[in-house]
């Protein structure tokens, strides 16, 4: 019985963790990355406080290269910005 109830919560949250993947992959989320604007990013940095920013790009990429640039400039080279989407307006 344990081993049961054990497999369907695996598989729940098995299910779960899918349907957020999917979602990171929706074709929105995927046009938003490539699209020009503002970009939202959450600052990671190891040893650090990390914190969000946002930065103008031709796409999140770009966008993401020029944070990460300045923020190795102005001497934290420890930390790397994660997009988490496109900000309207």
């Amino acid at each position: 019985m344990k081993r049961i109830l054990a497999a369907v919560a695996g598989g729940m949250v098995f299910a779960a963790a899918s349907v957020a993947v999917a979602d990171n992959l929706a074709s929105s989320k995927q046009t938003d990355f490539f699209a020009p604007g503002r970009h939202q990013f959450y600052v990671w940095c190891a040893g650090g406080a990390d914190y969000t920013a946002v930065q103008k790009g031709r796409s999140a990429e770009d966008a993401q290269m020029k944070l990460y640039n300045a923020v190795k400039a102005a001497g934290h080279a420890t930390c790397w910005p994660v997009w988490q989407g496109r900000i309207s307006g």
